[in-house]
């Protein structure tokens, strides 16, 4: 039985060039496409992909975001990104939220193939200059440094602010504030919002005399 692969890409042209790839493959069936988020969660309960094929940067809803919904919807789904972006404001939160694998467009044909079975198989794959990224964050876990804006985030958390309040508070969406918190998360080596308000006030980037909340 072939793999069922979803192809989820904001333009239709990226779309039709990664069916061609597949077409006619004996061993990867394309199953459904989808060009934003809302779509691919539809288009994956319809026809339960074993692989979705995932765009980072798309309309309504960013990629994290997606991977996390596809995941929570369809427990044991594989999702391979597949995106121009390589900086690691765009891989951390991709990987954190479970993709199986993160590959360049650049990728050629045969190794993007490869990569489907692979990831269909459960195994991770990761472009070079991703994994790069990865080692690096992995072997310089005290070098990240908390953004100004992540402070601002914390500071809010710290006064009891739900994500939505801090979306409204600080003009961004809901789903940017999640993206934020996973980052602050990493860099603090925490898991959840109180232990990142308790690390930030250890570590002296929060300070109880300047926070209102706790006049």
């Amino acid at each position: 039985m072939p793999i069922r692969l979803i192809i989820v890409d904001d333009h239709p042209i990226v779309r039709d060039g990664l069916r061609g790839i597949f077409a006619g493959d004996d061993e990867i069936e394309v199953v459904g496409e989808a060009a934003d988020g809302p779509e691919a969660l539809a288009v994956a309960l319809r026809t339960s992909p074993d692989v979705v094929l995932l765009d980072l940067r798309m309309p309504k809803m960013n990629g994290s975001e997606v991977i996390r919904r596809l995941r929570e919807q369809t427990p044991g789904i594989r999702v391979l990104v597949l995106t121009t972006f390589d900086d690691d404001t765009d891989v951390l939160p991709a990987i954190e939220q479970g993709a199986t694998g993160y590959l360049l467009k650049d990728t050629p044909r045969t190794e993007l193939r490869r990569a489907v079975l692979a990831a269909a198989r459960g195994e991770t794959v990761l472009s070079p200059a991703v994994a790069g990224i990865l080692v690096q964050r992995a072997r310089t876990p005290e070098q990240r440094t908390v953004s100004p804006r992540e402070l601002e985030i914390l500071a809010l958390i710290a006064r009891g602010a739900t994500n939505r309040e801090i979306a409204a508070n600080l003009f961004i969406t809901e789903a940017t504030v999640k993206t934020h918190l996973l980052h602050v998360f990493a860099k603090l080596g925490v898991n959840d919002r109180a232990a990142a308000v308790a690390a930030a006030y250890e570590r002296g980037l929060l300070k109880p005399s300047s926070d209102p909340g706790h006049a």
